[in-house]
């Protein structure tokens, strides 16, 4: 009887290398292995086998990371270097951003302007400017509107640069000393950088003429109200550092005296000098008698200061014109400068009461008037001397411009020696005459004007700065005793 087991499908022998159990078993031949139906994590062995499919897919999204990882490097790299290339500007160039603007707004500015050739590499260049920001901790950057100027040949990095840090070009508005706000408000309306309307035209002598750095797009009433604050804080600080004694009794009428000495000369070195002939006259009564108050209560604030003032002007009472009035005008006359408010709150020490022109920018002062009349006198000699002088320059010029007789005149000369031509110059007497008369005429003209008439220019006294000038008077009575 054989011990030979029947035929199992299921049947498997012991794997190899085991031992079998009996001798029959060992005449079996080796039956390949059956698979199993349950798949363990190991086969046949204990050895490991192929990867499971969680394994196959972590490895499959690492390879694509690196895959993409080592795609967006080298674009990266590529991009790093278009952006880093010198720019297309052959010169250096002006950009204004606008506010409200974003990336790719600007970015076709740029383009548009010929700063940048491609706003897509702008738009990637400042995507990575930011991605390396946010890796190293830093700020990333901030395109910010304002008007830029862009260097010659920026790349695109220089241009994010710039935009980032916010390097704008300033505007400078010099507002000068000496200007009625009328004036100063004209000024502000004319300057194409600035933009708005101007609401509140500041009252005279408010605002503090100087000199702003803006950025283009300020505002002009924003510009007018610091003007004004300045000029408050300012005569604030100095009223509270004046000379004891002064016959101005508040910061106002500091200010009216300071926009006269402001008008009447523009050197530094007489400033105080002249605000002390203006403070002797208050304090003994006598009327300041300045040119500038004419003009400005003739005009106001569209005074043109550098006209001659009329005989029959001085006269015309005003509510500014010191020459009718006594003490101070009610309001200034136009806006003065630090210094002649410190002028005017600290005057020299003088007696001076009177000033003239000394014809070379400065004025000669006098503390009586005949030696004011003196000077008077010298300056008109002097002036009188200048007309001369440019009379005969005038004379000079006009006969070198004439043209010089040809060399073949002389020939031509008998041809025009008609006798019926001669009768015009016989009449030349005749004519002198007349100019003679003409010339008396206007003599009794001249004197009439000297004795009052109404309509002759006032002797100009030239202002320190050239702007204009002012008429010394020789026939003022002396000063009266000071009222008690």
């Amino acid at each position: 009887m054989s011990n030979r087991r029947p035929a199992d499908p299921h049947y498997t022998s012991r794997p190899t290398g085991a031992l079998a159990r009996s001798p029959s078993e060992q005449l079996e031949p080796t039956r390949p292995l059956a698979r199993s139906r349950r798949r363990g994590r190991y086969s046949r062995g204990g050895v490991p086998g192929r990867s499971s499919g969680l394994f196959r897919l972590v490895s499959g999204v690492f390879t694509l990371l690196l895959l993409l990882m080592a795609i967006v490097g080298g674009l990266a790299l590529a991009v790093n270097g278009w952006v880093n290339a010198p720019g297309p500007l052959a010169a250096s160039k002006g950009v204004v951003i606008p506010k409200g603007e974003g990336v790719h707004d600007i970015a076709s500015r740029l383009e548009r302007e010929g700063i940048i050739t491609d706003r897509r590499l702008f738009i990637a260049g400042y995507l990575i400017a930011k991605a390396t920001a946010w890796g190293d901790k830093a700020r990333p950057p901030q395109l910010k509107a304002g008007d830029y100027q862009i260097p010659q040949s920026a790349s695109i990095r220089n241009v994010i640069d710039i935009l980032s840090d916010g390097k704008t070009i300033t505007h400078r508005v010099t507002i000068p000393e000496g200007l009625t706000s009328h004036q100063i408000v004209e000024r502000l309306k004319a300057d194409p950088n600035l933009t708005g309307e101007v609401t509140d035209v500041p009252s005279e002598g408010a605002l503090l003429p100087e000199t702003f750095v803006m950025q283009r797009g300020a505002q002009r009433q924003a510009i007018l109200d610091n003007m004004r604050a300045e000029s408050r804080k300012l005569m604030e600080k100095l009223w509270d550092q004046r000379q004891k004694g002064l016959p101005v009794k508040t910061w106002e009428e500091a200010l009216v005296l300071a926009s006269i000495v402001e008008k009447e000369t523009g050197r530094n070195d007489e400033r105080e000098r002249v605000a002390a002939v203006f403070v002797n006259r208050l304090r003994q009564n006598m009327r300041l008698q300045s040119d500038p108050t004419i003009l400005y209560g003739l005009s106001a604030g569209k005074t043109v200061w550098n006209r001659p003032i009329m005989k029959n002007e001085i006269v015309q009472k005003t509510a500014h014109n010191t020459y009718q009035i006594d003490g101070l005008p009610p309001t200034p006359i136009c806006n003065p400068g630090r210094a002649s408010i410190e002028a005017v709150l600290n005057p020299a020490a003088t007696k001076d009461l009177y000033f003239v022109a000394d014809g070379n920018g400065g004025h000669i002062f006098s503390e009586t008037l005949k030696d004011h009349n003196s000077s008077v006198q010298k300056w008109r000699a002097l002036e009188k001397e200048r007309e001369k002088e440019k009379e005969s320059k005038a004379k000079a010029a006009a006969a070198g411009a004439m043209p010089q007789p040809s060399e073949k005149a002389p020939e031509k000369a008998p041809e025009k020696a008609a006798p019926e031509k001669a009768a015009p110059e016989k009449a030349a007497p005749d004519k002198g005459g007349a100019d003679k008369a003409a010339d008396r005429g206007a003599g009794k003209g001249k004197g009439a004007a000297a004795a009052g008439g109404s309509n002759a220019p006032v002797t100009a006294r030239p202002k320190a700065s050239s702007e204009e000038g002012s008429w010394a008077s020789t026939t003022e009575p002396a000063p009266p005793k000071a009222k008690r």
